[in-house]
C-alpha cells in the first residue's frame, strides 16, 4: 500500500499500489474494484469504480486480421492446400511480425515448424527419388 497525507486534518489516507497502473488493465477489469463497498452487506459485490460509458478500447479488443484467427493460424491452416503460406508466415515470425500483437506468436510459430516438416519431407523425397533413378 502507498501512503499518502491529507494536509487539512492529518489524516493518513492509503490508496493500493495498483491504482497506478489502473490503465493496464482490460477495460472490462477497470471498470470494477476488487475491494467490497463498506456500505455493501453481500458478498461477492463489487463497488464501481469508473463509469461504463468511460470506454477505452484496449490493445487486444480489436480482432486479429484473416476471419479473426490471425495471420499465422490462417497461414497453417491454409498451407495444407499451399504450402508456400507457411515458409510466408515464418519469414513473418522470424521478422517479429508478432510484436505488433503477440497474440500472433503461436500461429506464426506453428507455421515456421509446419513449414520445416515440409523442407525435410520436400528433401527425404528428393534424396530417395534422386538415388532411385540411377
Amino acid at each position: 500500500m502507498e501512503e499518502t497525507a491529507d494536509l487539512r486534518n492529518g489524516v493518513e489516507l492509503t490508496r493500493p499500489v495498483s491504482d497506478k497502473h489502473l490503465d493496464l488493465l482490460r477495460p472490462s477489469a477497470r471498470n470494477y474494484s476488487v475491494f467490497r463497498d463498506a456500505t455493501d452487506n453481500d458478498k461477492g459485490k463489487y463497488a464501481l469504480i469508473r463509469d461504463p460509458e468511460d470506454f477505452q478500447a484496449g490493445l487486444y479488443d480489436k480482432p486479429l486480421p484473416c476471419f479473426g484467427c490471425g495471420v499465422g493460424w490462417f497461414s497453417f491452416l491454409c498451407g495444407f492446400l499451399c504450402p508456400p503460406l507457411w515458409y510466408y508466415a515464418t519469414i513473418l515470425y522470424f521478422g517479429n511480425y508478432y510484436r505488433k500483437d503477440p497474440r500472433e506468436r503461436a500461429g506464426l510459430g506453428a507455421s515456421a515448424i509446419a513449414a520445416l516438416l515440409c523442407s525435410v519431407a520436400l528433401l527425404i523425397t528428393g534424396v530417395i527419388l534422386l538415388f532411385h533413378s540411377h
